[in-house]
C-alpha cells in the first residue's frame, strides 16, 4: 500500500464540513480546475508570486507542479504539507503548513486559498483552524506563523480571529513597486483552541518521523 512507503497519504484532518488531506491524482486536478476559474477578483493581487494572474491553464497547471515539487523534496528537515480542502467530497482550496528544522524550532508557517465561488462561506476561518490543531495538538509546534499584505482584510481577519498577534512587517518588490506586508504570529500558550471541533486521523509514528515531530506531544 502506498501508505507503508508514504504515511502521510493516511492523513486527515476533519472538521463538521470539511477534510484536509494529501490529494489523489484525480482530486489534484480536480483542485487545479478550482484555480483555472479564479481565486480572487481580477483587481486583487494578494499573493507575492504572481501565479493567480497566469491564463488559467497555466494556473492549473501551476497547482500540479507545485505539489509535486514539494512532495518530491520532501525531508524531515524541510518540508511542505499541502493540504487539499475538501467540502461535500469537492475540492474547494488548498491549506499548506510548511517548516524548516521542525524537530528544534518547533514552528510552522502557512498559506491557503479558496476558489472564488466557496468564499464568504467561513470555509477560510475553518481550514485555517484545523491546520493549527493539526500543529499545535497533532505536532506538539511552539508557534505558527502568517504573512499578508497589508491590504488582504480576508486573510488578516481570519488570522485575528484566530489569535495571531502582530509580528513586524516585510517590504518587497511587486510590479516595480514596495509592498508591505503584515507578519502574524500565534504561540501555543496563547492558542485558544479550535472554534469548530477538529478531528487527526492516520498521524502515525511513521507519518511524526516525516515530519521531524518525534513522540507525540502531552
Amino acid at each position: 500500500m502506498i501508505t507503508d512507503h508514504w504515511p502521510l497519504r493516511g492523513l486527515r484532518v476533519t472538521t463538521p464540513r470539511l477534510e484536509l488531506r494529501l490529494p489523489g491524482e484525480e482530486e489534484l486536478a480536480g483542485l487545479a480546475d478550482v484555480a483555472a476559474r479564479g481565486v480572487h477578483p481580477p483587481h486583487v493581487r494578494p499573493f507575492l508570486t504572481p501565479w493567480t494572474t497566469l491564463p488559467p491553464a497555466e494556473r492549473a497547471r501551476h497547482v500540479l507542479q507545485l505539489h509535486w515539487k514539494r512532495l518530491g523534496r520532501w525531508s524531515p528537515r524541510h518540508w511542505a504539507l499541502d493540504l487539499v480542502v475538501f467540502h461535500e467530497g469537492r475540492p474547494v482550496g488548498f491549506q499548506d503548513m510548511r517548516a524548516q528544522d521542525f524537530a528544534v524550532r518547533r514552528e510552522v508557517a502557512s498559506g491557503s486559498w479558496l476558489g472564488l465561488e466557496y468564499q464568504g462561506l467561513g470555509i477560510g476561518t475553518e481550514m485555517r483552524a484545523a491546520m493549527l490543531h493539526l500543529a499545535f495538538a497533532g505536532l506538539g509546534a511552539l508557534s505558527a506563523t502568517s504573512v499578508s499584505f497589508s491590504d488582504n482584510h480576508a486573510s488578516l481577519a481570519v488570522s485575528r480571529k484566530l489569535g495571531y498577534r502582530p509580528d513586524g512587517i516585510t517590504r518587497d518588490t511587486l510590479d516595480g513597486r514596495v509592498v508591505e506586508s503584515r507578519r502574524l504570529r500565534l504561540w501555543r500558550a496563547d492558542w485558544p483552541g479550535s472554534p469548530v471541533p477538529v478531528t487527526v486521523t492516520g498521524l502515525t509514528p511513521a507519518c511524526r518521523e516525516l515530519l521531524g515531530a518525534g513522540e507525540a506531544p502531552p
